[in-house]
């Protein structure tokens, strides 16, 4: 390990504290995007029932992935303490980024001693990506993340890194029987939590094994662990684990965007590819290079076959060149060699800083920040705890797909279909017709009412001037939208 310089160290962990204080905030705000709902309604679901919570969306009693033992853990905080499922989700952030960054720091002391390294993989990690925006649940740049970081899939990221650096230890130390056991087990929990992220998790995992080329102990007591992994996923009660191998016809279409602009969100990631280089060249069993090569091709043979949910793979080509890149400045032979490598990886940082920037107004109202910096912001949503007055939980809400299907169930409501693909939900497509039917312009309103009978709709949230007999306003909220109660 070569002798870190004070200041360069000091400056590194400081723009990682000052970026770690930034989501801190964030938790404190919990913008609205995306999954919110998803994650807010699951837990209102197992606060009222822990054994049977059924599917999160619709009243229906269906089983549903997102019950994770992540989920459930949060969920017995909810029950317990009787706060709010957002206080909730607040908490599960803390631990998610608290999980991720200690993650990060063991993983990354694996690689290299050098004192500066875990500051600057943390760094690469949230900022190292491109100069065009992206954000997805389990993709971890800084904008994204500042939008996911109560999602189970950053806790499940934060469990991938202590689960490669603690498969390292193992394989180099020769670890016992219950090591490895523990290892599979946790293996199981990662895929449980986010399955995605599992598969990422899976892919470092065989890298990290094939990197060490252990001997046959070492194979065996890893058969050992996967079967206790396996048990563990054939035994998780509240869904089918191994269903979810045919769910992948329904996931194409919505992850088709994973594959678009690929060099304008990640070409500042290129930096880490010939990082990647530099390893391979010096060992090519290098467990960075060989997590790479892992990703990209399982991205790219999703791309090829038309299996676009294979995208979210992405991150395992994405993790080992972002860290290759941070890594490199440490280790990179001489000292002119490190310099020049630091003052390239410092100017792609601020590249993507600035890129990322308007995570900023997430904590600070956009007009008390620079014009410049106020025009990367995207208002996050708007909540609907205007309805909250009237809507009890259990209704059922009839509202159109989109946005208000991913958020009304996250107050304890149903609506009639659900807001995101749900492949355990067996009439999906034939609620989905129904939501349509009912505010398709030429629909009568006998048919109306019949559907709202079937559904057992209590209320429907709709555009001002929702005309029908049986619907009486109630409330309007923001965006022109209004609650009307369902008249028997």
């Amino acid at each position: 390990m070569r002798a870190a310089p004070r200041p360069a160290v000091a400056a590194a962990q400081a723009a990682a504290a000052v970026v770690l204080l930034l989501l801190l905030l964030v938790i404190v705000r919990l913008p609205w995007a995306g999954d919110l709902g998803m994650h807010a309604a699951t837990l209102q679901r197992l606060r009222h029932d822990l054994v049977d919570p059924g599917d999160p969306l619709v009243d229906a009693d269906t089983p549903s992935p997102y019950y994770s033992p992540w989920m459930l853990v949060l969920g017995c905080v909810a029950r317990v303490s009787g706060l709010s499922v957002f206080v909730v989700l607040r908490l599960g952030a803390l631990a998610g980024l608290a999980l991720l960054v200690t993650g990060v720091w063991r993983y990354v002391r694996t690689l290299t001693g050098h004192r500066a390294a875990p500051a600057l993989a943390l760094l690469s990690l949230l900022l190292l990506w491109g100069t065009a925006v992206f954000k997805w649940s389990g993709f971890y740049g800084l904008d994204s993340l500042a939008l996911t970081v109560s999602y189970p899939s950053l806790f499940a990221l934060g469990l991938a890194f202590h689960l490669w650096a603690w498969l390292g230890q193992a394989v180099r130390s020769g670890a016992g029987w219950g090591g490895w056991l523990g290892l599979g087990a946790l293996w199981a929990v990662v895929l449980l939590c986010h399955q995605f992220s599992g598969v990422v998790a899976s892919l470092g995992a065989a890298a990290t094994v094939v990197a060490a080329r252990p001997d046959r102990r070492v194979w065996l007591r890893l058969g050992g662990g996967l079967v206790v992994g396996f048990g563990v996923l054939a035994l998780w009660p509240y869904y089918d684990f191994f269903a979810l191998f045919g769910a992948g016809d329904g996931l194409e279409a919505v992850h088709r965007p994973l594959y678009e602009d690929l060099l304008g969100r990640y070409w500042l990631v290129l930096l880490g590819v010939v990082a990647l280089g530099a390893r391979a060249w010096r060992d090519r069993w290098d467990p960075l290079v060989l997590f790479f090569v892992l990703g990209v091709a399982v991205v790219a043979a999703g791309g090829v076959c038309g299996h676009y949910s294979w995208g979210r793979a992405l991150p395992a080509a994405l993790i080992p060149a972002q860290l290759a890149a941070a890594v490199e400045v440490c280790e990179a032979g001489r000292r002119a060699v490190r310099v020049g490598w630091a003052c390239v990886l410092g100017a792609a940082l601020a590249v993507g800083a600035w890129t990322q920037a308007g995570a900023v107004a997430y904590v600070v109202k956009p007009r008390e920040l620079p014009a410049a910096v106020a025009e990367k912001y995207r208002r996050p949503w708007a909540g609907y705890h205007w309805m909250t007055r009237w809507v009890r939980y259990g209704d059922v809400v009839m509202a159109r797909e989109g946005r208000p299907a991913r958020q009304i169930p996250a107050y304890g409501a149903y609506t009639v279909a659900p807001g995101y693909p749900d492949f355990f939900l067996p009439d999906e497509e034939r609620r989905e017709g129904a939501v349509r039917r009912y505010f398709a312009g030429g629909t009568s309103g006998e048919e109306r009412r019949e559907i709202l009978r079937e559904y057992g709709v209590r209320w429907v949230v709709a555009g001002v001037g929702m005309r029908g007999a049986g619907l009486r306003e109630v409330a309007r909220g923001p965006e022109g939208q209004v609650l009307y109660e369902v008249v028997r």
